[in-house]
């Protein structure tokens, strides 16, 4: 019965996804990075355990990410509620050793690093159960 419930949700949460896909090239599009990558990283579902939603949405950030030009710029002015959750992906991106992925992922990461400090690094890094 819990894994049907969860099936379910998934399906829901990829069409949310796709959804949010669309409004993040639109974004792009309109050169605004730093809104596409706030929409990427809004409800992500972390909570859940389904791998494909995870791959989904890895996709929109991923997306997100790599249409960021300006570092410093999208570093100061990304609220910190993003933080935790940017870091997290970052640390998804280098592990997918993808060469330009990763090269993006450690520019951004040096910049988050000094604004959000180690906690953010140590939150991402110990948290295993809200996986990205």
């Amino acid at each position: 019965m819990g894994d049907h419930v969860e099936a379910d949700n998934a399906e829901t949460i990829i069409t949310r996804i796709e959804q949010k896909s669309h409004k993040i090239e639109s974004l792009i599009k309109q050169y605004r990075p730093v809104e596409a990558l706030k929409t990427a990283l809004e409800g992500s579902p972390p909570k859940t355990r389904d791998e494909r939603c995870k791959s989904a949405n890895w996709i929109v950030v991923h997306k997100a990410l790599m249409a960021i030009k300006t570092v410093d710029l999208m570093i100061s002015i990304l609220d910190p509620e993003y933080y935790d959750i940017l870091m997290k992906y970052l640390y998804r991106g280098l592990s997918t050793g993808d060469g330009p992925t990763c090269d993006q992922c450690l520019k951004i990461h040096e910049k988050l690093a000094q604004k959000a400090g180690l906690g953010c690094i140590l939150r991402a890094i110990s948290d295993t159960v809200n996986t990205v």
